[in-house]
């Protein structure tokens, strides 16, 4: 390798829960910079959940938890041909990428039962919990290509 390791950043835990899941999540929401908008918006969908279930944030950690994927496949150059190889997801990259998942997916639902984001986003946790809802989908996708490729596992790095 040709140059040092970056250090990785410690996020700094949110205002009202201390979760550091919870800052990591509102600075993926964030849009140019405008974080007040972004924690008002995840705040606000926290307050919806909690006016359903108890503990929401509790409830927001497991939410992310079961849309994280296990499994991944990357594209690998073997001899001419490009093979799709499963690999393990690691910790950070698990969250990062249910995070994305849960806020696209949110986006993605229609506005028609919906009025705002927050409501959009509190839905969308909801159904992650049931294990239901886009961002499930788009995890067991990815699980689907990685079990259908498991006959190339043997080129891994």
């Amino acid at each position: 390798m040709r140059h040092k390791k970056v250090k990785k950043r410690e996020t700094v835990p949110d205002k009202i829960y201390g979760s550091r899941l919870a800052s990591k999540f509102i600075n993926s929401m964030m849009k140019d910079g405008k974080k007040t908008i972004a924690e008002n918006l995840f705040y606000d969908a926290i307050k919806r959940i909690e006016e359903k279930e108890k503990d929401a944030i509790s409830l927001f950690e497991r939410a992310v938890a079961n849309v994280g994927p296990r499994q991944e496949i990357k594209p690998r150059r073997v001899g001419g041909a490009s093979y799709q190889i499963p690999i393990e997801v690691r910790g950070e990259r698990k969250t990062s990428l249910a995070i994305r998942w849960i806020i696209l997916a949110a986006k993605a639902r229609p506005n028609k039962e919906y009025h705002t984001f927050s409501e959009k986003l509190a839905a969308e946790l909801l159904d992650a919990i049931e294990n239901k809802g886009e961002a499930v989908k788009k995890r067991d996708t990815a699980h689907r290509m990685a079990e259908a490729n498991k006959a190339f596992s043997h080129f891994r790095w």
